[in-house]
């Protein structure tokens, strides 16, 4: 075994296990459907930067030892844990309103999305849930060799992780652009958005009171 970075053989199971957890599907990955369905791939890239770099720094938190401040204080846990699901709630009616003024404006002159907004709605919702950063904890060691030098380790899995994430959320952008056909009818896309919203409110809902 190598004693400067990790082996192949464990790149390789930390980029399959990484895989198989970021393609469950979650809020995150909902939010880029949703953004490809209205605005597209090219326009939504913002927001799957912004997705990715949540999880980066996600990670990062974690090897820096913030999880293990999480794990000792449950008020702390308590505090980001409700207010990230009160920012779901709040995501979930702003993507209401906006599904009506698309409807209004369909007919009229399309919505261009602003960048800057896209992404830090995207990253706010990467960011905002403590339990990433306490799954960090206890899912980077178990691919961490003990007699290797432990930096570039973590940078190997930190830029993986990223380089999948990124993949993934592309994917399911890209995925989401076939039902274009579906919802080139104004009132269906309408429909799915406001699906979507209630899903971000139902899931914020469950968290507060869980």
């Amino acid at each position: 075994m190598s004693d400067t970075t990790m082996t192949f053989e464990s790149w390789s199971l930390f980029c399959l296990a990484s895989l198989l957890v970021i393609l469950i599907p979650g809020p995150l990955s909902l939010l880029m459907v949703a953004n490809s369905l209205n605005h597209g791939i090219r326009r939504s890239l913002p927001a799957f930067f912004g997705g990715t770099l949540a999880s980066l720094s996600l990670l990062l938190a974690s090897a820096t030892g913030l999880g293990a401040l999480l794990s000792a204080s449950e008020t702390l846990f308590s505090l980001i844990r409700y207010a990230g699901a009160l920012y779901l709630i709040w995501l979930g009616y702003k993507a209401w309103r906006e599904a009506g003024q698309h409807q209004t404006a369909s007919d009229a002159q399309p919505i261009k999305p602003v960048a800057s907004r896209m992404f830090l709605r995207a990253f706010t919702l990467g960011i905002s849930n403590p339990k990433d950063i306490l799954f960090f904890v206890a899912f980077l060691p178990q691919f961490i060799a003990p007699d290797t030098a432990l930096l570039p380790q973590l940078l190997v899995m930190c830029l993986s992780w990223c380089l999948l994430d990124l993949i993934c959320k592309l994917a399911y952008g890209s995925g989401a652009r076939l039902l274009t056909p579906v919802l080139k009818n104004g009132r269906n896309l309408q429909h799915f958005n406001r699906a979507s919203a209630g899903l971000f409110v139902g899931i914020g809902g469950a968290v507060l009171i869980k």
